[in-house]
């Protein structure tokens, strides 16, 4: 068999994801029938077919599927070299951290704040990222260390836990269930909860407190949408505590959830990595998250 070359499966994988040759030709910027090619090409090399065309529709075989789940670990370990080299070969090498803003974002300035005093600091340079990029940005290599807050697959990546706290009832102002003091998960059925682009059905599950009859409502992108849509009687919100305890406004009310499953906070790197930093980091982590317990 001859040698798969990277761009084929790049080319592969825009066809695979839009199961369509032109929209995929026109995302990479080249025409239909190059692509074509390429992909027939890529079907010599591998000795099997990938999609099943028809003039209509094109659909993934069964190792078409397969060499989709296995290219994105390809690529995104040949991103995450890339990147590590380039930023191992700068005359300052940098480690790049990366959080959600939220929880996680107090004790990653603190954990920096707490290397840079030390006399071999190494350069820092942080990452303020959106729900669930924390992990996509471990795997492709444009961040080596990651605070990682629930629900997430940690697959692939070693992982210290941190944190753990309960979560509350986000409820506008007025709401008939904070007439009570306490709440069950099962209390918040029926009621529209915000939902987070991309969000797995686990997750999404994990936000409404259940695993199943999954409401709907409406979208959010970070903390301050979610909490103004809970204010303007939009929603409900399963939240961690210590986002409420900073965000204590007239228009929310927040209660606990004795059965919610709680939040937790764990460090992330790539699996494997030895990297001396990683243990300095790590060490400045556990003695913080102590101090925090």
């Amino acid at each position: 068999m001859s040698e798969v070359e990277v761009r084929e499966l790049r080319y592969f994988r825009a066809v695979a994801e839009q199961l369509n040759f032109s929209r995929a030709a026109a995302g990479l910027g080249i025409a239909q029938p190059a692509l074509s090619r390429a992909i027939r090409q890529l079907e010599r090399r591998l000795g099997v077919p990938l999609f099943l065309r028809d003039t209509r529709t094109v659909e993934l075989t069964a190792a078409g599927q397969a060499l989709l789940t296995e290219t994105g670990r390809v690529l995104d370990a040949l991103s995450a070299a890339v990147h590590r080299t380039r930023r191992a070969g700068t005359p300052t090498p940098t480690v790049v951290i990366t959080a959600k803003a939220g929880v996680a974002t107090e004790l990653l300035r603190r954990m920096v704040t707490a290397q840079a005093a030390l006399p071999d600091a190494v350069r820092v340079e942080v990452v303020i990222s959106g729900y669930g990029e924390q992990t996509a940005m471990l795997s492709d290599g444009r961040a080596d260390l990651a605070l990682i807050g629930s629900p997430a697959e940690h697959t692939g990546f070693d992982v210290e836990p941190l944190l753990s706290e309960p979560r509350v009832a986000a409820l506008p102002l007025g709401h008939p269930l904070a007439a009570r003091a306490v709440l069950d998960c099962a209390d918040l059925r029926g009621h529209p909860m915000p939902q987070w682009p991309g969000a797995t059905p686990a997750a999404r599950a994990y936000w409404a407190g259940r695993d199943h009859d999954l409401p709907d409502g409406p979208e959010v992108h970070d903390n301050s949408l979610l909490l103004e849509t809970v204010a303007l009687g939009q929603a409900i919100a399963l939240v961690p505590s210590s986002l409420a305890r900073h965000s204590a406004r007239a228009d929310i009310e927040y209660r606990p959830v004795r059965d919610a499953a709680p939040y937790r906070t764990v460090l992330a790197w790539p699996a494997g990595s030895r990297a001396p930093w990683i243990a300095r980091f790590l060490r400045i982590a556990r003695e913080l998250a102590a101090e925090s317990s």
